[in-house]
């Protein structure tokens, strides 16, 4: 009886180290030639989705980049300069299609500027914004990456073509400038 019950805690233990392991859709080294859109719609959290942000500019080549500090990070998740030596800071908000990123987003990214001594800022998102969350940024420069366009990086990302990915990444954002 006992070597049966003891067969029976193995197999279980089996079955959850298994499972545990291999969590359907998931890639736990996010390594970003891995990682797709999918890959990003069943993460676990928002921390998930910069440490990926993190792994992908690093992997794009960007300098100076990193991870801010997630209890003090002051509105900014990544920081990073790019190839012109101009240094960004990156709001990361992995939502869902159906729910559009608010103006939240922008402020605390456009509040971040002076505190990491950076000249642009920059919203990715997974989902979409709302049109107010289009309309701030516009108002005050800051470039706004939704779920398409990140759809698209990754996909130059890894047909090795960085440099348009980093077009993206560095275009001008839309402005709406006062008469």
């Amino acid at each position: 009886m006992q070597e049966i019950l003891i067969t029976v805690a193995l197999i279980i233990a089996v079955v959850i180290i298994v499972r545990l392991t291999f969590r359907t859709g998931k890639i736990k080294t996010l390594d970003p030639y891995k990682v797709t859109m999918k890959h990003i719609d069943k993460m676990d959290d928002g921390k998930e989705f910069e440490e990926y942000l993190f792994r992908l500019f690093k992997a794009l080549g960007y300098a100076d980049t990193y991870k801010t500090v997630s209890s003090r990070d002051f509105g900014a998740d990544v920081v990073f300069s790019d190839r012109d030596g101009c240094r960004y800071v990156v709001q990361a908000k992995r939502y869902a299609v159906s729910n559009p990123v608010g103006l939240g987003a922008v402020q605390e990214v456009y509040a971040s500027i002076r505190y990491y001594g950076a000249e642009k800022s920059l919203v990715i998102t997974s989902g979409y914004f709302t049109e107010a969350c289009e309309t701030l940024a516009a108002y005050n420069g800051v470039k706004l990456l939704d779920r398409d366009d990140l759809d698209e990086i990754i996909r130059l990302f890894k047909a090795r073509k960085n440099e348009q990915a980093k077009d993206i990444i560095e275009e001008e954002p839309y402005m709406i400038h006062d008469e």
